[in-house]
């Protein structure tokens, strides 16, 4: 996962070269941010609206399915996903979203608005493919994702410390209406993009249909199949990571909330969660190098996960803010760890990289839908603060096995 280290080492390399890719990062930035507050909200306002934590989960999980069968219809109706038309429309929509979930009240209603929710996201996804493949030259692509991730994780830790601030009690306009206000910033940055764009000879575009290649079904399960098996320590780590991120952001606001005279410090929350992610640049490198990247993902999350599941035992908002960080130190770890190890198998195996990346992209969605899904069932059966320990309990176990499972090297041969 990039990080601070990253963007500087990037703007040191590539300097002015690179306007629009800090252009559209500071687009993203505050984008993430009206994006983070709706996050933030959404789990509140669902319950708060009359809707049990079970199918709160199982309204949030549907996010994710829609967004991946958008993926899928989108690579394939688009002949030209040109990132100018799908930031128009994603913009559009982002507009009107905030009033939508504000009149939503049933469960068709918040169903359809977490649909609408998955296909804005993936437009996001879309138009960022789109721009740094025609405005930057293929050996500089990983590096520009990389900025624009900084950005999109800064947009997310800023936006439920903005988002606790404005929730009082229940959720009322405030949060949507701030929402669109840095929404209307970000679409500021949007039209100077525009502007830049239609200056400078862009290069070929990376357009979504190029990664969705008319191939034969039955040979890509068959790969899908045989990669799988090989790596499926790999693909469950990231199952476990996405299942704990997905967990945070549907359970946590709602705890956050529930601090009593703390209300307008609940973001902090959120923010003690996704904090280390900017952080564990610095010195996971070293850390990878020493025990292996497999290692390092596997070990940290054991740890992470221990910590989390003492949760139960901490009562003070100040010390559950406190244990968070540091489960969340830990955890961080696996991430950057655990994207360098598909990385090393990409490198080994080129041919097999849409492969690899679809099974990586397969497996994370699962964890998102199935994340908000079994966290409202427990919030319902045995609280916040318990749900957090089980979750931790149950990932520490995971992280063990796998750890113990987990052969040292990993040859991909198909």
């Amino acid at each position: 996962m990039p990080t601070i280290r990253h963007f500087l080492t990037h703007v040191k390399k590539y300097g002015n070269n690179h306007k629009i890719i800090y252009t559209l990062s500071l687009m993203m930035l505050f984008w993430c941010i009206y994006d983070g507050i709706i996050t933030f909200i959404t789990p509140i306002y669902i319950v708060q609206s009359g809707m049990s934590g079970t199918l709160m989960g199982i309204i949030v999980g549907t996010s994710s399915i829609a967004g991946a069968l958008f993926d899928f219809i989108a690579c394939r109706i688009f002949k030209n996903m040109f990132f100018r038309r799908v930031f128009l429309i994603m913009f559009g929509i982002c507009l009107f979203y905030p009033l939508y979930l504000y009149e939503a009240k049933s469960f068709w209603a918040f169903i359809i608005g977490m649909a609408v929710w998955g296909v804005y996201y993936d437009l996001k996804n879309f138009g960022i493919f789109d721009i740094v493949g025609r405005f930057t030259k293929p050996a500089e692509h990983s590096s520009s994702f990389g900025v624009i991730q900084v950005f999109v994780n800064l947009g997310y830790l800023l936006s439920p410390i903005i988002a606790g601030f404005i929730v009082g009690e229940m959720v009322d306009w405030k949060p949507f209406f701030v929402s669109w206000i840095f929404l209307l910033v970000s679409g500021i940055f949007l039209i100077m993009l525009f502007f830049l764009t239609r200056q400078q000879k862009n290069s070929v575009p990376m357009a979504c249909n190029e990664n969705c290649k008319r191939i034969n079904f039955l040979n890509e399960i068959h790969l899908w199949k045989k990669i799988g098996h090989l790596i499926l320590p790999v693909l469950l780590l990231t199952l476990l990571l996405n299942l704990i991120d997905a967990f945070f952001w549907t359970v946590g606001p709602i705890l956050a909330e529930s601090f009593e005279g703390m209300h307008q410090f609940a973001g902090f929350f959120m923010t003690a969660y996704s904090l280390p992610t900017l952080l564990v640049g610095w010195f996971v490198g070293s850390i990878t190098t020493k025990y292996g990247k497999k290692k390092t993902a596997m070990l940290s999350l054991l740890i992470g996960s221990l910590i989390l599941s003492s949760l139960y035992f901490f009562q003070g908002p100040l010390q559950i803010i406190g244990v968070i960080f540091l489960a969340s130190i830990f955890i961080s770890l696996s991430w950057p760890a655990i994207n360098g190890v598909y990385a090393d198998y990409i490198s080994e195996t080129e041919k097999l990289e849409n492969e690899i990346n679809g099974l990586e992209d397969f497996f994370t969605n699962v964890g998102y839908v199935i994340g908000p899904m079994i966290a409202g069932i427990l919030v319902d059966l045995i609280g916040n603060t318990l749900t957090f320990s089980v979750l931790g309990i149950f990932v520490a176990v995971c992280a063990f096995v796998l750890l113990l499972v987990t052969p040292k090297k990993i040859q991909i041969k198909v």
